[in-house]
């Protein structure tokens, strides 16, 4: 059973995303998060910084950011529990989220009895066919990342980029091992590997469907 300190945090944090913004566009959060200096603007999966980046700025009073770190693996943030931040479409066709390693994970539950994720979840609008967006923020970051420059010699497609998030639930989800066992996986079992998961594979991955109530703190809608 959660300890009320715990859900009296949840409550905070619920209360505390109510001033979140309700629709991102990559036009106007990628140079939010530049003028901020934050360090991740450059990312082609803005939307994740940008939660994080949010999280940040309307959270910073609640928990502490970064959290705790086990070996290689920092937690997005700390307050009773270990906390990551995570973003998904209610659209998409996997419906689930990598969440960190699956040692750290299971040391924090050892340590704290519960591992939390506030899991962001909305309507993803994607870049059109002449790729508008993309050019847009190549433009922007003014330099090709080594990701890039690989996938260009190689030939391969280039992802279809985000252009708007329109955020309609964010969840507080804590979970214990038993709760989590019930709706997760190792990463390697679900995807075939890639530059951008390479150093990923101990990642969990949670099914958002598969997510016992139990695990449900609480919710926010938007």
């Amino acid at each position: 059973m959660l300890k009320k300190m715990l859900i009296d945090t949840v409550e905070e944090l619920r209360f505390a995303s109510q001033n979140m913004p309700k629709i991102w566009n990559d036009r106007t959060a990628v140079p939010e998060m530049r003028n901020a200096s934050h360090k991740h603007w450059r990312q082609k999966e803005w939307q994740e910084f940008y939660f994080k980046f949010l999280c940040e700025s309307h959270l910073d009073h609640v928990i502490a950011m970064p959290g705790k770190k086990y070996r290689n693996t920092v937690f997005d943030a700390f307050q009773e529990i270990s906390w990551d931040f995570k973003v998904d479409s209610v659209y998409a066709e996997s419906y689930s989220v990598i969440a960190n390693d699956a040692e750290a994970i299971e040391d924090t539950i050892s340590d704290y009895g519960y591992n939390g994720i506030i899991l962001a979840l909305g309507d993803m609008k994607y870049d059109d066919e002449e790729t508008f967006s993309k050019k847009w923020h190549d433009e922007l970051r003014e330099r090709t990342s080594k990701y890039e420059t690989n996938r260009i010699n190689s030939r391969a497609m280039s992802r279809t980029r985000k252009t708007a998030f329109v955020l309609e639930e964010i969840h507080f989800i804590c979970f214990d091992n038993e709760t989590l066992h019930q709706c997760c996986g190792l990463l390697q079992n679900h995807f075939r590997e890639t530059d951008s998961n390479r150093l990923k594979q101990k990642g969990v991955v949670i099914d958002i469907d598969e997510i016992p109530d139990a695990a449900l703190v609480a919710t926010e809608n938007f």
